[in-house]
């Protein structure tokens, strides 16, 4: 497939609507030429497993792998982060959640809790650091009897207190989820909007604090997209009566 040769100045949606998965491959490709030999293949072979692992997953009208995607591309380009372990991070922040047994290797009679051996398969594979910043990023078991997005938010706030870097990976997913919750169609709008709005300020914090390991400009273009977040949460939330 041909791409243009602007494809590397061109709005992660705006690829996604008109090239889909393979406009978004190839922008990822563009991205890691910038990094080494060595790591070029551990950020391919953590984009094989993703894609591996969420080979049937959808998100609405896409293939999941997009969003996996967008986060890492938006890690790269937009947060001009080099740290390898942040992005491979990026790429399977949902891998576990998601997919623990497979990620595993465990079949699915013995898999009640393979939260614990998925970590430890990631580890194996990509070191403890990667592991631990997909762990913080991951959501736990919810008790049933409480609010859950509730829960979420208490969980976003408490995990990414303790880890700098997953901040970083987890306000990328934000953004994704929040700002691009305006090419989500159906009943998913509202129920998105409902459960990111209250994270908006928790993320404005988080990305303020001196220890986010984020440059100023960078810093002051993620409270840009949180504002605009919070237009959009307010547009699709706040219609008058």
């Amino acid at each position: 497939m041909e791409f243009p040769a602007y494809l590397a100045t061109m709005p992660m949606h705006a690829i996604t609507e008109i090239h889909g998965e393979p406009g978004l491959l190839a922008r990822f490709r563009l991205e890691i030429e910038a990094f080494d030999e060595a790591a070029r293949d551990r950020l391919t072979e953590a984009l094989d497993l993703a894609a591996d692992l969420h080979r049937d997953d959808r998100r609405v009208r896409e293939p999941y792998l997009n969003h996996l995607l967008r986060v890492a591309i938006r890690l790269m380009h937009h947060y001009q982060v080099r740290d390898v372990d942040v992005i491979v991070a990026g790429l399977l922040h949902d891998a576990v959640e998601d997919h623990p047994a497979e990620l595993a290797g465990l079949d699915t009679e013995s898999a009640a809790d393979a939260t614990p051996a998925a970590l430890d398969a990631l580890s194996d594979r990509f070191g403890a650091r990667v592991a631990r910043l997909v762990a913080a990023v991951t959501n736990p078991a919810y008790d049933p009897r409480r609010d859950r997005d509730e829960q979420y938010r208490e969980h976003v706030a408490a995990s990414l207190e303790r880890e700098p870097w997953a901040r970083v990976i987890k306000v990328s997913d934000f953004t994704d989820n929040g700002v691009g919750v305006i090419h989500t169609v159906g009943p998913k709008v509202t129920r998105a909007a409902t459960k990111y709005r209250p994270l908006v300020p928790v993320f404005r914090d988080l990305v303020a604090r001196p220890d986010t390991p984020l440059s100023a400009p960078v810093k002051q273009h993620i409270l840009a997209q949180l504002d605009l977040a919070e237009e959009r949460f307010s547009a699709i939330l706040d219609q008058p009566a």
